[in-house]
């Protein structure tokens, strides 16, 4: 275990599963909100946490903004605690 987490360091998604992703983004935002940001279907047409799960997994691209936005989210966040 400790060699995983040598190997990526700088790695801030490192130990955080997609799921936990997208619960902290549909907490933060919303579906509406979440459809707003990233134009993707499984965000804006019937959306559910296991449908927008199916599709990120088998949709690089997809999960990259996901990841983008739930890393931006964080720092954004984490400087309002900083106040």
């Amino acid at each position: 275990m400790a060699k995983e987490v040598e190997k990526q360091p700088n790695n801030p998604l490192h130990g955080i599963r997609l799921v936990d992703v997208l619960d902290y983004l549909i907490n933060e935002y919303g579906f509406k909100e979440l459809g707003r940001r990233i134009n993707i279907r499984c965000f804006t047409n019937n959306p559910t946490l296991k449908s927008s799960l199916t599709f990120l997994r088998k949709t690089p691209w997809a999960r990259e903004k996901v990841e983008e936005l739930y890393i931006k989210t964080k720092q954004r966040n984490s400087n309002k605690e900083d106040y």
